[in-house]
């Protein structure tokens, strides 16, 4: 994926993080000129149960998001920021991104 080319860290508006789930939120204001001015999205993950965390979700405050090309991506680069927030990088608890990825996102 091409790297997109903004700090995330610096659209932070929420973070929580636990080892129950929680989520990070940006805001999207200033991206491709202004296009996206007022709205956020958002990458968040779930508790499964027995000690195992979802696969991460990405939401947006815009209708049908996941049809623009560039919010996907946008989606994806959060993702990947926040499981590199959360996923311990070792050799027993370490998980990549796909093999998280296809975990359920919700236990019910």
């Amino acid at each position: 994926m091409k790297r997109l080319r903004f700090d995330i860290e610096k659209r932070i508006v929420r973070q929580s993080i636990s080892s129950r789930g929680g989520g990070v939120e940006i805001h999207l204001s200033g991206l491709k000129n202004g296009k996206y001015n007022g709205h956020k999205m958002t990458a968040y993950q779930n508790y499964l149960g027995g000690g195992l965390l979802s696969s991460i979700g990405n939401d947006c405050t815009l209708s049908n998001w996941s049809d623009d090309n560039y919010l996907t991506r946008v989606a994806e680069y959060l993702a990947q920021y926040y499981h590199e927030q959360t996923n311990p990088d070792t050799e027993w608890e370490g998980a990549t991104f796909k093999q998280l990825q296809q975990r359920p996102l919700s236990a019910y």
